[in-house]
């Protein structure tokens, strides 16, 4: 493993995104991994040590999160700077096949990009996420985002993760561990506290807000995408209903659909049976 970062643009300013990378750093395959909403691309050790042979696996901790820096104004917190800075990083590492996996949040940054015309996604891996993400899945997140406790030790955060992450489905302690040690650290105070920006939760609050406590539909995106499109979903999953993903199947880029039972939101891709599904859609040509 090796870690890095980019320069990225915002307005008024710039921001360094850091990553960390796996595999031949002379590869031209470069597959993307991208994150979720409080998460960082740590979580992706697993899939990325399993891929390594087969691509240049780049990881980052999208702004605000992990080893990134935090953005100066909590409105840039939003798909477009993400996607922008994902753009500045794949510009530097000039691939000459990209594909990409995105879990939740990172999955709509994917989409984001892969819906625009000349975009560099070949593949892409939706992890339990979709064009349309469910009021009840927005109000869950909102009860702890922005309002993360501190604790006096690892086992206590260690503790809330596995409370407020059920849906990662089961995992061994020394998994749940792993996805604990690298959201957190140790405050000057010797507290342990979480390693994103609490102002993240001011631009989602705003989100939901102006969703009227609806869902947010993002069909007309999702619809301009045109590349092969595996989509995982958790099979208790409340941010994608088994309805949109069958629709997910019929429209746009038709994805490939994989229910995982006993999983809600989302699959931590750990387990070896969740990677090879990724690795054998990324792998076989005729995919």
């Amino acid at each position: 493993m090796r870690q890095g970062s980019v320069q990225c643009a915002h307005p008024g300013g710039m921001h360094r995104m850091a990553f960390v990378e796996w595999g031949d750093p002379t590869n031209p395959n470069v597959l993307l991994c991208v994150h979720g909403l409080t998460r960082c691309g740590r979580d992706f050790d697993d899939l990325a040590q399993a891929l390594a042979t087969d691509y240049r696996v780049v990881c980052p901790d999208v702004a605000g999160r992990g080893q990134s820096e935090w953005l100066p104004d909590p409105a840039l917190y939003s798909i477009p700077q993400y996607a922008a800075d994902m753009m500045t990083l794949v510009a530097w590492l000039a691939p000459q096949t990209l594909h990409w996996v995105g879990t939740s949040m990172g999955g709509l940054i994917g989409m984001g990009i892969a819906a625009q015309p000349g975009n560099p996604i070949r593949k892409l891996v939706l992890n339990d996420v979709g064009p349309v993400i469910t009021a009840a899945s927005l109000q869950r997140i909102g009860q702890y985002l922005g309002k993360p406790p501190r604790f006096d030790n690892e086992a206590a955060a260690e503790a809330y993760v596995r409370m407020v992450s059920p849906g990662f489905g089961p995992l061994t302690d020394a998994q749940w561990q792993h996805l604990t040690t690298h959201v957190t650290h140790r405050a000057a105070d010797a507290k342990v506290e979480f390693r994103y920006d609490p102002s993240i939760a001011a631009a989602y609050q705003q989100a939901v807000v102006a969703s009227g406590g609806l869902d947010i539909e993002l069909w007309p995106l999702y619809d301009m995408i045109a590349c092969p499109t595996l989509l995982l979903r958790g099979a208790e999953s409340d941010l994608l209903t088994r309805v949109t993903a069958e629709a997910m199947t019929q429209r746009g880029p038709r994805a490939q659909l994989i229910e995982i039972a006993g999983i809600g939101h989302a699959p931590a891709l750990m387990a070896a049976e969740q990677i090879e599904l990724v690795r054998h859609f990324l792998l076989d040509a005729a995919a």
